[in-house]
C-alpha cells in the first residue's frame, strides 16, 4: 500500500522566489495527514561561487563534474546556504521543519557514479527510510542530495536524480519537481502530459534541452518504480506537465 509521502524537489533558482502559494500548499497538505520530504539543489549558487574561485564549471548531461573542491563548495552552499535559507522561510510560514543530510543516522548511503568521468558523484544505494518516515510523521523533511559512501566519504549527486531514488525507496505517492519554469515546454506552451516516447522524441528534436533532461528521466524513472504520480511545475497549485507511462495513457 502507498505510504502518503510526497517527495518535492526544489531546484536552487525556486528556493528564492517560493510564492506563498506553496507554504499554503505545504500546510494543506500537512493538515490532510501527508508526509512531506523536500530535496533541495542549488546549483546556481555552486556555479556561481565556483565561478568567483575559478573552479571549473563542467556539466554532463546536467551532471555537475565534481572534482575535491567543488565538492567542499557543494556541501558548503547546500548545507550552509540553501538549506538553513529554506528552512528559515519554511519556518516563517509556521511549518514544522527540520534540515537532514546524509551524515543523519546514515540517511544515504551511496557509491561513485564513475569517478575517472564525474570525480565526487555518486549514485544512491540505500535509504534510512523506517528512521526518516519516523521523522516525516512529525515535521517536513529538508533534504541536501549528498550521500556518504560506506567508508565515509561525500559524494554529490544530482538532486532530480536523488528526488526520484528516494521517493522509490519512500514508496511514495507523489513526486513533484518544482522549478522556476511551469512545465515541459514545446513552441512556448506547457506540455500537459509527457509519455516516455513523446519525451524521448521531443530530446531528439532538440525541444527537451540538456538541463530538462534529468528531470525528466528522473520522473520516468520513479513512475517506473512505483511511484503514483509525477510532474514538473513551478506552482504546486497548478500540475504543469503531468508524466504518464505507456499503461496510464494513450502513447504519443
Amino acid at each position: 500500500m502507498k505510504q502518503q509521502i510526497i517527495v518535492i524537489k526544489i531546484g536552487g533558482n525556486a528556493v528564492t522566489q517560493l510564492p506563498d502559494s506553496f507554504f499554503q500548499q505545504l500546510a494543506r497538505w500537512c493538515q490532510q495527514g501527508q508526509k512531506i520530504l523536500i530535496v533541495h539543489g542549488g546549483g546556481p549558487k555552486i556555479s556561481q561561487l565556483s565561478t568567483e574561485l575559478h573552479l571549473a564549471v563542467k556539466k554532463i548531461a546536467g551532471v555537475r563534474v565534481t572534482d575535491a573542491a567543488t565538492l567542499e563548495l557543494t556541501k558548503a552552499v547546500l548545507l550552509g546556504l540553501v538549506q538553513p535559507e529554506l528552512l528559515s522561510k519554511l519556518s516563517a510560514h509556521h511549518l514544522p521543519v527540520i534540515g537532514l543530510n546524509a551524515g543523519c543516522n546514515q540517511l544515504l548511503q551511496g557509491h561513485y557514479l564513475d569517478q575517472a568521468k564525474y570525480g565526487e558523484v555518486g549514485v544512491l544505494d540505500q535509504l534510512n527510510t523506517a528512521w526518516l518516515t519516523q521523522i516525516l510523521s512529525r515535521e517536513i523533511g529538508v533534504l541536501a542530495p549528498l550521500a556518504q559512501t560506506t567508508d565515509g566519504k561525500w559524494l554529490n549527486v544530482n538532486a532530480d536524480t536523488a528526488a526520484a531514488e528516494i521517493a522509490t525507496k519512500l514508496n511514495a505517492s507523489k513526486l513533484v519537481l518544482l522549478t522556476d519554469v511551469p512545465g515541459v515546454l514545446s513552441a512556448g506552451e506547457v506540455v500537459p502530459e509527457l509519455s516516455q516516447q513523446k519525451a524521448h522524441t521531443m530530446i531528439a528534436a532538440d525541444i527537451i534541452k540538456s538541463g530538462m533532461t534529468p528531470k525528466i528521466k528522473a520522473a520516468f524513472a520513479a513512475l517506473n518504480h512505483g511511484v503514483q504520480q509525477a510532474f514538473i511545475t513551478d506552482d504546486l497549485t497548478h500540475t504543469g506537465t503531468t508524466f504518464i507511462t505507456q499503461k496510464a495513457g494513450i502513447a504519443q
